[in-house]
């Protein structure tokens, strides 16, 4: 029996597999939190003042900083972009 994957990429094994849209949310997310974390890191702003920053609560941030968890929505990234004195960019590419 041959295999069906033999000479597809990944992304193609994905998408048949009905995985693609799912994995790449959640590698955005992962790159989004590891940005976020790392602005934080250079401007030494802890959890607490970036939520008092965004005026939303600690757990609500903890929420948009793990990678795991994919809800996050439009607000929520535009309100830590301005915390943060950034601009949010989103681009269908």
């Amino acid at each position: 029996m041959k295999n069906k994957y033999i000479g597809s990429n990944f992304d193609e094994f994905l998408q048949e597999e009905g995985l693609l849209a799912e994995t790449e949310a959640a590698a955005i997310k992962r790159v989004i939190a590891y940005q976020i974390k790392r602005e934080m890191a250079e401007r030494h702003i802890s959890k607490s003042a970036l939520a008092r920053m965004m005026r939303t609560s600690r757990s609500s941030l903890d929420r948009l900083l793990d990678p795991e968890n994919p809800s996050v929505t439009l607000l929520t990234l535009e309100s830590v972009a301005f915390a943060l004195g950034k601009r949010l960019k989103v681009q269908l590419g």
